[in-house]
């Protein structure tokens, strides 16, 4: 009997560990990265547009992490991904948004204030200016806005429409093979130790 309980166990112990990541925000927010990832690569030229995936650099305090940076002629794009579902409220100003499922209400940092850090820090790393770089909020999985949204926060496919809708030349082919060389320079490798300090980063920033 003892044995049957340990057998059972042993199976019951792993299913439940995969159940677990597979409703994590980590494993969400990863599928999500993919989706984007995938959507990119299927519909920018890549010869017109360089993407990269999951860049971690050095920023003060720790490390930040992008989720996809474009890079082209029009422009530096840095993206941040979010996968959610619900009605999704919130404002180029506010500090947190907010998710609405059903009776469930949960607030959430501003993903424009979040992706704020991320295009400062590359403009310091690159030497860019303003007019050179551009910040997306792209949201996919089952949601709909219930409040007008900022340009530069869209769903599905508005994300390459947004992109595209950059057309002057901001960039010379010599200033991208610089500024991909710097990123590949400064990015961390990604790795678990990577994931597992910037993680770290954000909890002292947090407490701090």
């Amino acid at each position: 009997m003892f044995d049957q309980i340990k057998n059972i166990a042993f199976i019951l112990v792993p299913v439940a560990i995969v159940a677990g990541i597979l409703k994590s925000v980590w494993f969400k927010g990863k599928v999500g990265e993919r989706s984007v990832n995938s959507a990119i690569k299927r519909l920018l030229d890549q010869k017109e547009y360089q993407l990269l995936h999951d860049v971690t650099i050095p920023a003060v305090g720790g490390t930040t992490q992008i989720d996809h940076v474009i890079v082209s002629k029009r422009g530096i794009f840095v993206i941040e991904t979010k996968n959610m579902k619900g009605w999704i409220f919130g404002s180029a100003r506010q500090k947190s948004w907010t998710q609405k499922i059903y009776r469930h209400t949960t607030k959430f940092q501003n993903p424009l204030h979040q992706n704020y850090k991320h295009v400062k820090t590359l403009e310091t790393v690159l030497g860019l200016d303003d007019h050179q770089i551009f910040s997306i909020v792209v949201f996919v999985g089952d949601c709909t806005f219930k409040t007008k949204m900022p340009e530069n926060v869209t769903q599905g496919k508005g994300l390459i429409k947004y992109i595209e809708s950059k057309q002057d030349i901001v960039l010379s082919d010599n200033q991208l093979e610089i500024i991909l060389r710097k990123i590949s320079k400064a990015r961390l490798k990604p790795s678990i130790k990577t994931n597992r300090d910037h993680i770290r980063s954000i909890r002292k920033t947090k407490n701090a």
